[in-house]
């Protein structure tokens, strides 16, 4: 996180140095989040096998002696089938319309699909912008089939009028070629100084960090449909008085809405086995974060439909 007594960026004016946005697309479940903490070197954006876990453009920065690369990590781009979904859409195309470069994710253990071409379709509209095209979770296919996926990759660019910038295969659960794709991003940024201060790894503020760390942990082994339904808000953040100065507690109060009361009952567990296990693994989560103890309060809560609702979206922050 931030430093509060350093607010603007230092050294790193040279003319030869390079800083600016990059930007992650790609269907749900490309492996966006992932790559985006495997460049960072720390967990900046929550990841999980549901897709659309990502509902909110993530920032991660990369320091390097030659460059600040600023990676935002996007929900994937999908048809949608609710209001969230047009909006998470929003959300990518206000992103990639602002960024000095587009990376389009496709996953090596899965061959260019229906998906992929309604994005690239689109992108091929960026004409502005370079796009590296990005063939992820490479240590999920044999050598022949990520070959054969590097070619489907190529051939897509000319059959929609465009050129790929640069085309990378990539593991980020193995670290194979993350070194090589972040050489490959900063050749593409225009020479400038550093945009934000040494060390600061992420400007998400601590209580978005703090709810999608709590959802992270709720979407682990739920039903397929219930993910989508799940949405966490941190009421409150608030140190414990009365404590001593070398023993602090944080409290916070977070509620976790979803959409039915059968879902409820889901995610609370029987006898509230379920909600202690999100809670235990949630908070060892914040604490790594923040760096201190934390008592977490989660309330399960219903907001009917709320994937729906316009005023239940905006209650819950899309």
């Amino acid at each position: 996180m931030s430093n509060p007594e350093s607010k603007n960026p230092i050294g790193k004016q040279s003319s030869d140095f390079r800083s600016g946005f990059a930007c992650f697309v790609g269907r749900p479940n490309a492996g966006k989040s992932t790559l985006t903490n495997a460049l960072v070197g720390e967990k900046v954006a929550i990841t999980s096998s549901k897709p659309q876990t990502t509902r909110h453009a993530i920032r991660g920065i990369v320091h390097r002696d030659d460059a600040q690369l600023v990676l935002i990590d996007t929900p994937g781009l999908h048809r949608p089938r609710t209001l969230l979904g047009e909006r998470l859409n929003s959300v990518v195309r206000e992103t990639w319309a602002e960024v000095d470069v587009i990376g389009f994710c496709m996953p090596a253990d899965q061959s260019v699909g229906p998906g992929d071409r309604f994005i690239a379709k689109e992108l091929a509209a960026v004409t502005r912008t370079p796009k590296v095209a990005i063939v992820t979770k490479t240590d999920a296919a044999s050598p022949d089939g990520v070959g054969a996926r590097l070619l489907e990759v190529a051939r897509l660019g000319e059959e929609l009028g465009f050129e790929w910038a640069e085309v990378v295969p990539v593991s980020a659960l193995a670290g194979d070629q993350v070194e090589l794709l972040s050489d490959l991003l900063v050749g593409l940024l225009p020479f400038g100084p550093a945009l934000y201060p040494d060390g600061e790894l992420t400007d998400e503020p601590e209580y978005i960090m703090v709810a999608e760390l709590i959802r992270e942990a709720s979407l682990e082994g739920v039903r397929d449909e219930l993910p989508h339904s799940i949405a966490v808000v941190v009421d409150e953040m608030i140190w414990r008085e009365g404590r001593r100065p070398d023993d602090p507690l944080l409290d916070i109060h977070a509620g976790l809405y979803v959409e039915r009361d059968s879902q409820k009952s889901i995610i609370i567990g029987h006898k509230g086995s379920r909600l202690r296990d999100i809670g235990i693994a949630s908070r060892q989560q914040i604490e790594a974060l923040l760096g201190t103890r934390v008592h977490l309060d989660l309330q399960v809560k219903v907001a009917k439909d709320w994937q729906r609702d316009p005023r239940e979206l905006r209650k819950l922050g899309f």
